[in-house]
């Protein structure tokens, strides 16, 4: 009897870390992914998920006692809510949880490394230790800073909102642990404007990615490349071999009921090594970011996007905490 070939999930798993977009709980349990993330759309949608039940009711049962501020506690409890989902999660990966800091602070440096911390602390409260934690920065030039800072005092993170080479590059420059250039939202804005590619490696989100991990690997820089924000199992193959790649339920599932060829389409060993480089500063990722139309509108309405999933996480809280 001839044996099930293996199957393009698990392939993929032996050219690249696969990690789970989402925080599904059952579905990363089925899956098995080495990495997961939570943001607030994610704790959004854990608030109706039977196995969150006692942390959510424990947690809001702690907001009802506060006094202060409304505004104060329901921040409160949804980064308690935030960590707590991070936590059962990190129980279920051997690899680490992505935390996303809020959105709204995307242009303070302070504010964002704050935050950070506070995380860090609230995850040790919890006996997860900083070593499972990615803190997840959106990729301003004040969150490249604060990763600056964060990196130098052994706090890991996860720069996201990548659509630019020389963002990808000042990320890696202040030390970032690893960048999530997103895929599909490139393609969508091309699509957009009419540019619809004809194959797979003409697409704008596949050939970026594969840009900046080349450039990485010729320049020697140690921050991993995680492919994120995917539309179609194509452009995952397309990247098979990136450092990681965070994918959806969905997606994975197809990964794992498909069982086709799979081939290796990064190759470190076949990357050139750079000569010198001027390193990038805020004069030049401003006026880089100000002439790449794609990358300026993508950021800016994917922190928006990030923050109003945010304020629905709290407005959700807030209206459970009046119940």
């Amino acid at each position: 009897m001839s044996q099930t070939p293996p199957s393009k999930l698990s392939r993929l798993r032996d050219l690249s870390v696969v990690v789970a977009d989402t925080g599904d709980y059952e579905a990363i349990k089925r899956l098995r992914p080495v990495d997961c993330t939570t943001n607030p759309t994610l704790v959004k949608k854990a608030l109706d998920l039977p196995v969150y039940e006692d942390l959510i009711a424990r947690e809001l049962a702690w907001g009802r006692t506060q006094a202060g501020p409304r505004e104060t506690v329901v921040n409160a409890v949804a980064d308690r809510l935030t960590v707590g989902v991070g936590a059962l999660l990190s129980e279920l990966v051997p690899g680490r949880v992505s935390t996303e800091v809020d959105a709204d602070l995307a242009h303070d440096t302070a504010a964002t490394v704050e935050k950070a911390r506070q995380f860090i602390a609230m995850y040790a409260e919890a006996g997860v230790p900083r070593g499972k934690v990615l803190i997840k920065i959106a990729a301003t030039w004040a969150g490249v800073e604060a990763a600056r800072v964060l990196q130098a005092e052994g706090i890991d993170c996860n720069l996201t909102l990548i659509f630019n080479p020389t963002q990808a590059l000042a990320c890696a420059e202040a030390g970032a642990f690893l960048i999530s250039p997103f895929v599909g939202r490139i393609l969508d804005w091309h699509v957009a404007k009419g540019q619809v590619p004809a194959s797979i490696d003409e697409d704008p989100g596949v050939q970026f990615v594969r840009g900046v991990y080349d450039t990485f690997k010729q320049r020697g820089l140690a921050t991993v490349v995680m492919g994120a924000s995917f539309r179609s199992t194509a452009q995952i193959e397309a990247l098979a071999g990136c450092d990681r790649l965070t994918i959806s339920p969905d997606l994975l599932e197809k990964l794992d009921a498909d069982h086709g060829e799979l081939t290796r389409k990064l190759h470190p060993a076949t990357v050139q090594a750079a000569g010198q480089h001027v390193p990038v500063d805020s004069a030049r990722f401003a006026a880089d970011l100000a002439a790449d139309a794609m990358a300026t509108e993508k950021l800016a309405t994917g922190i928006e996007a990030f923050a109003k999933d945010l304020d629905a996480l709290r407005a959700r809280i807030a209206g459970e905490l009046a119940a």
